[in-house]
Order: structure tokens, then sequence, then C-alpha cells
């Protein structure tokens, strides 16, 4: 049953008001009086505690950056121009009208009379350039070509915020697990200090372990506030991507272990790479450069119809024009054009290629390198940290029974630490070469993540474009 909040407070109140009464113990009365003070000035909102943000997983970072990013937008926009210019280009270029008075006199009795001399005329004429179906379909065909090569912009765009995301994400990730294991040997290698003056005390122990114990704390309360900063950099830098998620708690990272990219396949799928890509559509737009100019040395006819009105006592006159460039020097100028974009085509094909085996040589490498790291990992959880620990926990035992010295333990402590942080190392740098693998070869559907736009409708553009 619920009751309403003037009831409860009235009943609270009423309830409160024996405990208020002046034969009361004065303690008693003065905290129920700050409580129900408190309880009366708190509004409802205030009393439910908030709940905790959910997690951030990697896969929820690289969804918040991709719908914040404004790089992937600058793509769409000029994947979307290209195409606008693509349609225009497939068009005929516009009529022009022309509007003029001939052979108006200056001078003599018919000065400025437009109708008392024979040759004055008032004139209109119209006239077209025809360029050739072919033409227009190369010139479009390069802005394609152009829209095309937006959209493998777009796509490197991507892999390169995945993969900034993913390694921030990461970063962030396993700095606070450095953080929370130099805490963890902070808290253990503090009790040396209780264990090294109770000795001292006792006269069982000098009073320089208890120094070197507490330096031995302090040499690790430092790494620590390293770690810290380090980890509000990785924060920052997760912000970047990520915006106000960045201040989420983390979720469990994905596997390391999971092969990112099969390296039998690796030749015919480095294609694929976004800047490899990329300079394969620059590749297109050259060779749809070099069609376009040589399309460009057939030159376009125009024809102009004119008709030209003279005074009533003369005849109106009827002209036809065609005009004809004269390319008298296609070989120093067409062909010049034409062999100028065949040599950029021909450089767009050689840096294509070359960095084809650049980054052919780097993912290999990655791969090599992760697959060592993963062994090295294996090795460190089943042999290297089990006995760092155990020869811990020897060399403490051996102090405890007054057998061995707390530099001894010290110094074992300080390996197992160094051993811990080393693997954490390895395990971080395993991160990032999973990133780099995981997120080098875009999905299938990456490339065709931004769709072509239709037409802007022109009632949707602003006044000054219409």
């Amino acid at each position: 049953m619920s009751i309403p909040l003037e009831g409860a407070r009235a009943g609270a109140s009423c309830t409160c008001a024996s405990v208020l009464r002046p034969e009361a113990p004065r303690a008693i009365r003065i905290t129920v009086a700050v409580l129900l003070a408190a309880g009366l000035s708190t509004p409802i909102g205030a009393q439910t505690p908030a709940s905790d943000s959910a997690p951030l997983s990697l896969q929820g970072a690289l969804d918040a950056a991709q719908s914040r990013s404004r790089a992937l937008a600058a793509q769409d926009a000029a994947a979307r121009s290209a195409r606008e210019q693509a349609v225009a280009a497939g068009r005929l270029p516009d009529p022009m009208l022309h509007l003029s008075l001939d052979n108006l006199p200056v001078d003599g009795p018919q000065r400025f009379s437009l109708t008392e001399d024979f040759m004055t005329m008032r004139s209109v004429a119209l006239s077209q350039t025809f360029v050739r179906a072919d033409k227009r379909s190369a010139r479009a065909a390069r802005f394609e070509r152009e829209a095309e090569s937006a959209q493998a912009a777009r796509a490197m765009q991507l892999a390169e915020l995945r993969r900034g995301t993913a390694l921030a994400w990461f970063d962030r990730y396993y700095q606070q697990q450095m953080v929370a294991l130099l805490s963890q040997q902070r808290d253990e290698a503090a009790l040396q200090i209780d264990a090294a003056d109770a000795a001292y005390r006792a006269g069982r122990g000098p009073q320089a372990d208890v120094f070197m114990a507490r330096s031995s704390v302090a040499r690790i309360e430092d790494r620590i506030r390293a770690a810290q900063a380090r980890e509000a950099n990785a924060a920052t830098q997760l912000a970047r991507w990520v915006g106000e998620f960045a201040a989420a708690p983390l979720g469990d990272p994905p596997s390391l272990s999971t092969p990112p990219l099969a390296a039998h396949r690796l030749g015919h799928q480095i294609e694929r790479h976004p800047d490899i890509a990329l300079m394969a559509s620059k590749e297109a737009v050259a060779l749809a450069a070099v069609e376009v100019a040589h399309q460009d040395k057939r030159g376009d006819w125009s024809a102009s119809l004119m008709y030209s009105q003279r005074g009533e006592a003369f005849s109106n006159m009827v002209s036809i024009a065609v005009s004809v460039p004269l390319q008298w020097d296609q070989r120093n100028r067409q062909d010049r054009e034409l062999a100028a974009r065949l040599a950029q085509a021909e450089r767009a094909r050689a840096e294509r290629e070359e960095m084809t085996r650049a980054h052919l040589a780097e993912t290999e490498r990655w791969l090599a390198t992760w697959r060592s790291h993963l062994a090295r990992l294996a090795d460190y959880d089943a042999t290297l940290i089990p006995l760092a620990a155990e020869r811990t926990r020897a060399a403490l035992a051996a102090y405890r029974g007054g057998g061995g010295a707390l530099a001894g333990v010290l110094e074992a402590r300080r390996m197992e630490i160094d051993t811990r942080v080393e693997r954490l190392r390895i395990e971080m740098e395993t991160a990032g070469l999973w990133v780099e693998l995981e997120y080098l070869i875009p999905d299938e559907g990456d490339a065709q993540d931004a769709v072509a736009a239709p037409p802007v409708p022109m009632t949707n553009l602003p006044e000054q474009a219409q």
C-alpha cells in the first residue's frame, strides 16, 4: 500500500513527537531532529541512489566513436558531391542566348537610327555546343571514380577510427590493471614494515631493515603514481574518440588468442587494406582522366541560329553558323595532355604496388610477433610467475623462521613484481598487435557503408543557391 508523501511526513512528525519531548535524552532528541529535517527537505528523486553506468565494452566504444565521427560525414559529403558532378557532366552544355545590335550609324544624318540604314540589325541568336556522347560518358565516369575514391577514403577513415579507439580502450584497460597490480603488491610489501619494526623492537633485527622495508614500499608507491598518470592520459585519449562515454567503467576485453587474420590468405586479403584500396581508387581516377584526355583529342562542334530584324523598308535576315575548333597542333597540345595523364596513371599504379609490398611485409611481421607474444604469455603463466611467487613465499618463510634476511624477502618480492609487470607489458603489446591485425582488413560491408544519397531537391537548397 502506498502512502502519500504529505501523510508519510505527517506520520513521521507524530511518531517522533514523543521522542522530542523534554523528558527524552538530549542526544536522542538532537539525532531525531536532524534526521527529520533532512527527510522533510530532501526531494523524492534525491532519495533514490543513482544507478551505476553500464560498462563500456570494446564494441560499445567502437560504435560510439563511429556515431560521433565527423571525418566519416566529410567523406560521405565528398562522395555525394562527386556523384552530383557526374550527373551534370553527362549532360550537354547550356545553350547560349545572344542579343546584339549590329551596324548602328554613329554620325551623319542617319546617326543612331535603328531603321533608316539597311545594314542596321537587331539580332537574337541561339547557339549550342554539341559534346559527343562518348566524351560526356568519359567525364561522368571520372566523377564516378572520384565518388568511389571518396568511399575508399571513408573506409580508411573508419579503419583508422576503429584502430585508434581500440588502442585507446586497451591502453586504459591495461593501465588500470597496472595500477591494481602495483597496489596489491604495495599492500603486501607494507606488511614487511610492521614485521621489521616488530623484530627491531624485540631486538631480533636491525633498524636498517625498517628503513629498507619503507623504501621498498615508497618505490612501489612511486610506480603507482606513474601508472595512475598514464591511466589518466589513456582516459583522455579514449575521450577523444568516444566523448563522455570514456568516464564509464570498462567491460571485459575480448580474447587476444583468436586468429584475426588467416596467414595463408594474407596475400589476397591485403588488397582490401584501406590504404591500398584508396590507392587503387586513385589509380582508377587517373585512368578515367586518361580516357577524358583521349576523348578531348576530338573537338566539340557548335551551331548557332540568328534572326536579325531591320527597318520596315528592308528584309529581315536569318543566319546559320557552325563552329569547329582547329586542333592544328595536337602533337604539342592534346597528345601532350594525354601523355601526362598516362604518366599519372602509371605513377598511381607504381605507388599502389610499392605500398602493397610494404603493407604485406609489415603485416607478416605483426603476425609473427603476435604469435611469439602469445607463446611468451603462456610461458609466464605456466612457469615464470609461479616460480617468482614461490621464491617470495620461501624467502618470507625463511625470514619469519629466523633463517633469512629481510633483504632477501624484498629482493624476491621486487623480482615477482617485475615479472608480473613484464607479463602485463607483453599482454599490452599483444593487444596492440591484435588491434592492428583485427582492424587491418575491413568487413565486406564497410566499403559500401556510405550509401549513395539521392540528389538534393531544389526546394531544400538555400535561397542564395536558388
